[in-house]
Protein backbone atom coordinates (compact mmCIF):
# COMPACT_ATOMS: atom_id res chain seq x y z
CA UNK A 1 0.00 0.00 0.00
CA UNK A 2 1.58 3.42 -0.89
CA UNK A 3 1.18 6.65 0.74
CA UNK A 4 0.75 9.27 -1.00
CA UNK A 5 2.08 12.87 0.08
CA UNK A 6 1.30 15.03 -2.85
CA UNK A 7 4.61 16.04 -3.32
CA UNK A 8 7.38 15.66 -5.98
CA UNK A 9 9.63 13.08 -4.53
CA UNK A 10 7.62 11.11 -2.47
CA UNK A 11 8.81 12.93 0.88
CA UNK A 12 6.85 11.40 3.93
CA UNK A 13 7.19 14.47 6.02
CA UNK A 14 3.17 15.41 6.08
CA UNK A 15 1.31 15.64 9.02
CA UNK A 16 0.98 17.65 11.71
CA UNK A 17 4.16 16.96 13.31
CA UNK A 18 6.28 17.47 9.80
CA UNK A 19 4.56 21.20 10.17
CA UNK A 20 5.26 22.03 13.28
CA UNK A 21 8.73 21.38 12.60
CA UNK A 22 9.02 23.58 9.15
CA UNK A 23 7.17 25.97 11.10
CA UNK A 24 9.04 26.13 14.32
CA UNK A 25 12.45 24.59 14.06
CA UNK A 26 14.24 27.51 11.28
CA UNK A 27 13.06 30.68 13.50
CA UNK A 28 14.60 28.59 16.65
CA UNK A 29 18.04 27.64 14.49
CA UNK A 30 17.91 31.72 14.01
CA UNK A 31 17.81 32.79 17.20
CA UNK A 32 20.11 30.19 18.38
CA UNK A 33 22.51 31.70 16.10
CA UNK A 34 21.96 35.48 16.98
CA UNK A 35 22.17 34.58 20.93
CA UNK A 36 25.78 32.36 20.13
CA UNK A 37 26.85 33.90 16.91
CA UNK A 38 30.54 35.04 16.44
CA UNK A 39 32.48 36.29 19.44
CA UNK A 40 32.88 40.16 18.77
CA UNK A 41 33.53 42.22 21.55
CA UNK A 42 31.47 45.07 22.32
CA UNK A 43 33.45 47.75 21.14
CA UNK A 44 33.92 46.32 17.93
CA UNK A 45 30.14 45.34 17.28
CA UNK A 46 29.40 49.16 17.68
CA UNK A 47 31.12 50.45 14.68
CA UNK A 48 28.41 49.29 12.13
CA UNK A 49 31.02 49.99 9.63
CA UNK A 50 31.32 46.67 6.73
CA UNK A 51 34.82 45.31 5.18
CA UNK A 52 37.95 44.43 6.99
CA UNK A 53 39.98 46.90 9.79
CA UNK A 54 42.75 48.70 7.96
CA UNK A 55 43.96 51.62 10.55
CA UNK A 56 43.25 52.58 13.87
CA UNK A 57 44.49 55.82 15.71
CA UNK A 58 44.07 55.57 19.45
CA UNK A 59 44.42 59.27 20.93
CA UNK A 60 43.62 60.28 24.69
CA UNK A 61 40.05 60.11 24.67
CA UNK A 62 39.29 57.53 22.39
CA UNK A 63 39.79 55.79 18.74
CA UNK A 64 39.27 56.28 15.10
CA UNK A 65 38.65 53.42 13.05
CA UNK A 66 38.79 53.00 9.36
CA UNK A 67 37.69 50.47 7.30
CA UNK A 68 37.80 49.18 3.59
CA UNK A 69 35.47 46.68 1.31
CA UNK A 70 36.37 46.78 -2.55
CA UNK A 71 34.81 50.17 -3.44
CA UNK A 72 33.82 51.71 -0.25
CA UNK A 73 36.27 53.61 3.35
CA UNK A 74 34.11 53.79 6.40
CA UNK A 75 35.43 55.91 9.46
CA UNK A 76 33.95 55.79 12.89
CA UNK A 77 34.92 58.09 15.86
CA UNK A 78 34.84 55.85 19.55
CA UNK A 79 35.11 57.06 22.77
CA UNK A 80 37.34 55.00 25.08
CA UNK A 81 34.79 55.86 28.14
CA UNK A 82 31.38 55.67 27.38
CA UNK A 83 29.16 58.04 29.11
CA UNK A 84 27.57 61.29 29.03
CA UNK A 85 27.05 63.20 26.00
CA UNK A 86 30.06 65.34 24.24
CA UNK A 87 31.93 66.83 21.29
CA UNK A 88 33.04 63.81 18.55
CA UNK A 89 33.31 64.09 15.05
CA UNK A 90 34.44 62.06 12.44
CA UNK A 91 35.88 62.76 8.76
CA UNK A 92 36.65 60.91 6.09
CA UNK A 93 37.84 62.59 2.69
CA UNK A 94 38.20 60.72 -0.74
CA UNK A 95 41.37 62.15 -2.70
CA UNK A 96 40.06 64.66 -4.74
CA UNK A 97 36.53 64.52 -3.11
CA UNK A 98 34.80 66.58 -0.63
CA UNK A 99 35.08 65.43 3.23
CA UNK A 100 32.36 63.62 4.71
CA UNK A 101 31.44 64.92 8.65
CA UNK A 102 29.36 63.74 11.30
CA UNK A 103 29.57 65.67 14.42
CA UNK A 104 27.45 66.88 17.39
CA UNK A 105 27.19 65.42 20.87
CA UNK A 106 27.39 61.80 21.40
CA UNK A 107 27.53 59.09 24.21
CA UNK A 108 29.64 56.85 22.39
CA UNK A 109 30.76 57.02 18.61
CA UNK A 110 30.74 59.19 15.98
CA UNK A 111 30.06 58.19 12.44
CA UNK A 112 29.86 56.16 10.90
CA UNK A 113 30.80 58.31 7.54
CA UNK A 114 31.61 56.27 4.40
CA UNK A 115 32.71 57.64 1.11
CA UNK A 116 33.47 55.36 -2.71
CA UNK A 117 37.00 54.76 -2.42
CA UNK A 118 37.33 52.30 -5.71
CA UNK A 119 41.45 52.87 -6.49
CA UNK A 120 41.53 56.13 -4.58
CA UNK A 121 43.28 57.73 -1.29
CA UNK A 122 41.29 58.31 1.69
CA UNK A 123 42.12 60.33 4.91
CA UNK A 124 40.53 60.48 8.31
CA UNK A 125 40.68 62.30 11.28
CA UNK A 126 38.40 62.25 14.78
CA UNK A 127 38.08 64.55 17.75
CA UNK A 128 36.44 63.50 20.65
CA UNK A 129 36.28 65.96 23.52
CA UNK A 130 39.01 68.43 22.19
CA UNK A 131 41.56 65.89 21.86
CA UNK A 132 41.87 63.96 17.73
CA UNK A 133 43.51 61.45 15.66
CA UNK A 134 43.70 61.12 12.31
CA UNK A 135 45.51 59.40 9.94
CA UNK A 136 47.06 61.11 6.70
CA UNK A 137 46.58 59.99 3.21
CA UNK A 138 45.96 55.70 3.12
CA UNK A 139 44.72 53.22 0.70
CA UNK A 140 46.33 54.63 -2.22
Amino acid sequence: MTRETGRAGGSERGGPRGTLVRLFVPPLVAVGLVLTGAAVSSADAATACTGRPVKTVSFKTGELRVFKTRSYACAVAVAKKPGSRRPMSVTLQPRGGNPVVDSGRFTKQAGPVTVHALNRCVRASATISGKSGSTGWILC
